[in-house]
Order: C-alpha cells, then structure tokens, then sequence
C-alpha cells in the first residue's frame, strides 16, 4: 500500500503442513495480506493525528491516522477469523511501514518470515526468526468448528508479534522475505546481489545513444542510469532467481542446513519451499 507519505508492505507465507489436512495453506496467507492491505488504506505510516484511544470505527472516519503493523496485523488476523470463505489455516506474517517525511521504519513479525535492511554493503539488521522448535514457527491459526483432528496444531496471538523501529538513511535497502529465502541464501548473498546489481546501474551508459547508421536517431539502453524503480526491480528479480537455483542445489551449503547441524540433524543442501 503506497500513499504521499509512506509505504505499506506486507508478506505472508501459509504453513504448508495443512496440505496433509486436505487443505490449500495459501487461502488463508492471501486472506491475511487481503485484509491488512484494506485496513492499511485508511491509516498512514506518519504520526497519529486524532486521539488513539478512540474505537477503531471512529478513527476510520478520521484521513490521516496512523496504522502501525502490529495494529494492522491484529485486525487482519481477526478479519479472517471472520472470513467464512477461509475455514482454516495457518500462516508466518511481517508487515512493514515506511514513513516517507522522517524516515521511520515500524515492522511487526509473526514466525520466521521477516525482513532485513542493508545499509553500505553491510546487514544492520536481520529478522530473527519466532519458532516453537526448530522448522515450526509460530503463526497465526484458524481451526475449524471440529478440532479434535487438530490438537497439535500452534495457535500463536499477534501480540506475540515482534515489533522494532528504526530511522532508515537515503540509500538502505529494505528486503522482506518468507523462509524460502533466509533458509537458502545467507545474508552477505544478498548484499552481494545488490552490490552487483547497483554497480551495473551505476556504471550503465546514459539512458540514450546516437546510433550513427540511424543518422540524428536515438537507441534506447537496457538499462538505465540511476533510474531507482527498475534498479529496484532488477534487485528483486536477482535475488529471487538466486533463491530458486540454492533450493535444489544439494551440493551447496545452505543457512538450513547448518540449522538442522545445531539441532544435530542431518540435511543436505538447500531446502525447496515455494
């Protein structure tokens, strides 16, 4: 969700274990990103401008106030709770907010999805990821009238929420990501990745050059310099396709890997979650 003043993001990722159950884990993480995304519409990621301990139908009526993720997380969990389309289901969840006047980064995480900033090729902060144990994060549930097929199943509070604030500077890199990639590429990757991909933009040529068989005719570059959006683009774009080629490398050393060899489990190379 982008306005003026700031940004909204938000990633989910449902807990695939409810295929076993019969059920598709991603109805409830697209409900979940659905309904924080229409919560997020009416607030912004500034400072609160009207009373906060006003009823949240009240403050609905007011433009302009602020929607923090954790808030916005709590009201999404409960909106699918509701949601009847939406039986049941479980999900990770890390909702951010950008703050385009100051600066200011709020984010809640539920679970191991998360996010990390990268400031002057260096991680100045890393997600550390909720778990009940290792690979069962904590997530948002919603079970069906009849549980008794369900006692095991992790019922986590968006309270539980890790929450963190932070003041960005001209140039930091925001990532968000599920398990798919933190289980599979190490942070000084993806500083890596953006490091190339920032280099090829910074020394590309000018966005148009003189075709001399054309005559006065100009020939448009593939990449253009210093035009953030597709900088930005073309970082995303790396980083996932570096994901997929670590998930089905065996030969690889991978971060889950040398998770499963703390908790004295035997996994090789990297683990597939899409």
């Amino acid at each position: 969700m982008r306005s003026q003043s700031g940004v909204s993001l938000g990633i989910a990722d449902g807990v695939g274990g409810w295929i076993d159950a019969g059920v598709d884990p991603s109805l409830f993480s697209q409900a979940l990103m659905y309904h924080a995304h229409r919560y997020a519409k009416s607030g912004w990621p500034g400072e609160p401008e009207i009373d906060p301990t006003q009823e949240y139908e009240e403050r609905e009526e007011v433009e302009g106030w602020e929607l923090r993720p954790a808030e916005c997380l709590e009201l999404a969990y409960g909106a699918v709770l509701r949601e009847r389309d939406v039986r049941t289901g479980s999900s990770t969840a890390c909702i951010v907010n950008l703050n385009a006047f100051s600066g200011e980064l709020r984010a809640a995480n539920l679970g191991d999805s998360g996010f990390c900033i990268i400031r002057s090729s260096s991680v100045i902060y890393w997600q550390k990821p909720q778990t009940h144990f290792f690979n069962c994060p904590k997530q948002l549930t919603k079970l069906p009238v009849q549980t008794r097929h369900f006692k095991g199943a992790c019922i986590d509070p968006p309270s539980d929420a890790d929450t963190y604030e932070t003041k960005l500077r001209d140039g930091d890199i925001v990532i968000l990501y599920t398990d798919g990639l933190s289980d599979n590429v190490f942070p000084a990757e993806l500083v890596s990745i953006c490091s190339l991909v920032a280099r090829q933009y910074t020394y590309a040529p000018p966005k148009y050059k003189r075709d001399p068989q054309a005559g006065q005719a100009q020939v448009e570059y593939e990449f253009v310099k210093d035009e953030e959006d597709a900088q930005v683009q073309t970082i995303a774009e790396r980083i996932v396709q570096y994901a997929r080629l670590c998930m089905v490398n065996k030969r690889r050393v991978s971060p889950f890997e040398r998770a499963a060899a703390r908790e004295g489990m035997y996994f090789r190379g990297g683990k597939l979650d899409e």
